[in-house]
């Protein structure tokens, strides 16, 4: 099995009014609403890429993946734990099958939906003076003071206990390749970026990386905006909104982005990028030592709240339950965790 793109998030929320306040200041648009259920996009061809559905509390439910056929969705349905083939309820509609990979997130594999439009927004800010090259003469660069330019869902990231068998899910069944891991001293995995095996055409260096966690929790979702403006008016306006922020301006390592991170008004991470690596399937896999260092070229330093665990006494016993069973999981794995990220 292949995916062919990296569809759409979903999560639950017990406030819409609360979540589109943010996600319209974040960017986002919306293209459908109704009593229960918020749909948002970019500009880029899109029926949604993030769906939020009123529920009692909140928390990130799963993703969706795009497959070029209905055949695609007939296989998935005979996974262990799969459902039916259906129709989708969803703006865009198509057929849909929804699975379960071995963390608990939900993943909907959706194929035969409507062809979706683009929506008009502002041209790249491209005539730059530098360097040598000295374009803009008796002329200024004006932003309009607006949320960022937001053209689509890149990615998203997870945190998980149960690492090599949920990697391995990901690879097996939608066909997710390595871009670069980091390791721990023993050489097992850390953190994986995975991305879309399209062959020969370029993809994004990761649609979906997985990090070794404690427990299952959702790491952050990122949405490529138009240009490194758009980063830095995105900033702005959620700076005056006083929304809370995480990470940035900096450029990552791995996958090279510029990059900005806030959080919604429950805590989850949203990130801002531009400037992104792609890979075809001639690209191979980069191994590293996992590091804080790692992380970023240039930028403020990776906050240590950034990769703290919020705690609850649910949340306590449930780590311990999964040190106790997991095979990916070790007292040394642990002490590198908590002195790196804790």
């Amino acid at each position: 099995m292949r995916a062919s793109a990296l569809a759409h998030l979903v999560f639950e929320r017990p406030d819409l009014d609360r979540a589109a306040a943010f996600l319209l200041d974040f960017g986002l648009v919306v293209a459908h609403r109704t009593e229960h259920t918020l749909y948002l996009r970019g500009a880029a061809p899109s029926h949604y890429a993030y769906r939020v559905e009123r529920g009692p509390r909140a928390r990130f439910v799963g993703a969706g993946y795009l497959v070029d056929a209905r055949s695609d969705l007939e296989r998935l349905a005979q996974i262990d734990g799969a459902g039916p083939v259906t129709s989708s309820e969803h703006p865009g509609r198509g057929a849909m099958v929804r699975l379960r990979d071995p963390s608990g997130f939900i993943v909907e594999v959706v194929a035969e939906q409507d062809e979706p439009a683009r929506l008009s927004q502002r041209a790249p800010m491209d005539l730059g003076n530098v360097g040598n090259a000295r374009r803009r003469v008796n002329a200024t660069q004006r932003l309009p003071i607006e949320p960022a330019a937001l053209l689509r869902l890149g990615h998203h990231v997870i945190e998980v206990s149960e690492y090599q068998a949920t990697c391995a899910w990901y690879t097996r069944h939608l066909g997710l390749v390595p871009s670069d891991v980091q390791v721990f001293e023993d050489g097992s995995p850390a953190v994986t970026f995975l991305r879309l095996d399209r062959g020969a055409t370029p993809t994004d260096h990761h649609t979906l990386a997985m990090a070794q966690g404690v427990m299952p929790a959702f790491g952050h979702a990122a949405f490529e905006v138009l240009d490194a403006d758009a980063v830095g008016m995105g900033h702005r306006v959620l700076r005056e909104k006083a929304w809370a922020h995480a990470w940035g301006i900096g450029r990552h390592l791995l996958g090279s982005q510029i990059f900005d991170y806030w959080e919604d008004p429950w805590g989850a991470r949203h990130e801002h990028y531009c400037d992104g690596d792609l890979f075809t399937a001639d690209q191979p896999l980069g191994v590293h030592a996992v590091s804080r260092e790692g992380m970023a070229q240039w930028g403020p330093p990776m906050p240590r709240s950034f990769t703290k665990p919020r705690l609850s006494p649910s949340s306590l016993l449930a780590i311990a339950r999964n040190v106790s069973r997991s095979d990916d999981l070790s007292l040394g794995k642990l002490a590198t965790l908590a002195r790196l990220f804790g």
